[in-house]
């Protein structure tokens, strides 16, 4: 009895309907964050980066501050 033989292009179809099959699966377990949640995350986010900019910009406005004491520019 002769075998069912599949293409390349057959096989392409089946294993890119499994991953999506898999990625809507995976899709299933995730937990999204609430309205609040999101918030609350976006706004520390936010506070954060701000604190690290201004950490930056005191940091290089003393050092510029520095280098020109020591040269003179």
């Amino acid at each position: 009895m002769a075998q069912k033989t599949t293409t390349p292009k057959e096989q392409d179809a089946k294993s890119l309907s499994k991953y999506f099959r898999g990625v809507k699966s995976e899709f299933k377990r995730v937990v999204w964050p609430t309205k609040k949640q999101l918030f609350q995350y976006s706004l520390i986010v936010i506070v954060v980066s701000i604190i690290t900019a201004l950490f930056i910009y005191a940091i290089d406005f003393v050092f510029s501050h520095l280098m020109s004491l020591i040269f003179g520019l």
